[in-house]
C-alpha cells in the first residue's frame, strides 16, 4: 500500500519529477538531505568531514564501476524527497534517505520514493538485488516489512588494551 497504491494521492499533490544529482549537483543533493534530517532528527545526517568522505567514495565508486544514484524526488520544483543509493556489481545499496516530513498526512514520502527506486532498479536488467542494508526508521523497522531475505549481522571487536579487555568481560558478563 505505501510503496504503490498511494502514488495517486501524490500525483494529485503536484507535478512529479525525478532526478539523479550525480554527477551534476551533488552538494544540492546533501543539502536537501541534511536539511531533511533536521527537520526529523534534530541534526544534520552528514558533517563536513563525512560529506567529504562520502563525495570521495562517490569518486572512486565510479572508478570502479558503480552507479551513484542520488535521486532528488521534486513535487512543483521542490524538493521533496532524497535517496543516496549506490549500483554496484548487480545490486542498488539504498544507504540513506530524506523527505519532508509534514507533506501530506496520508502519505509516507520516503516510502514512495523508495518504491519507485525499487521499481526503476529492477527495470535496469543490470541489477538483481535491492539491498536496504542494516538499520531500522524512527516509528518502525520498514525495511523488514519490506525485505525478502535477512542477513544476521555480528559485530567483533579486537581490544589491545589489557584494561579495556577487563571492562568489557565484566560488562558482558564472561
Amino acid at each position: 500500500l505505501r510503496l504503490f497504491n498511494r502514488r495517486k494521492v501524490l500525483e494529485i499533490c503536484g507535478e512529479l519529477s525525478f532526478a539523479n544529482a550525480w554527477p551534476d549537483s551533488p552538494d544540492d543533493f546533501f543539502n536537501a538531505l541534511n536539511a531533511f534530517h533536521v527537520e526529523r532528527w534534530g541534526q544534520p545526517c552528514f558533517s563536513a568531514r563525512s560529506l567529504r568522505f562520502h563525495k570521495d567514495f562517490l569518486t572512486h565508486v565510479v572508478e570502479e564501476g558503480g552507479v551513484p544514484d542520488l535521486s532528488i524526488m521534486r513535487c512543483d520544483g521542490t524538493a521533496v524527497s532524497v535517496l543516496y543509493n549506490v549500483h554496484y556489481r548487480g545490486r542498488c545499496y539504498n544507504l540513506q534517505s530524506g523527505y519532508q516530513q509534514d507533506f501530506h498526512p496520508k502519505l509516507a514520502l520516503g516510502t514512495l520514493h523508495l518504491g519507485y527506486s525499487i521499481e526503476e532498479a529492477f527495470e535496469n536488467a543490470g541489477i538483481a538485488d535491492f539491498d536496504l542494508l542494516a538499520g531500522s526508521g524512527k516509528n518502525e523497522d520498514y525495511k523488514a516489512r519490506l525485505a525478502t531475505h535477512a542477513e544476521p549481522l555480528v559485530s567483533f571487536m579486537l581490544v589491545r588494551s589489557r584494561i579495556f579487555r577487563y571492562l568489557y568481560r565484566i560488562k558482558s558478563g564472561n
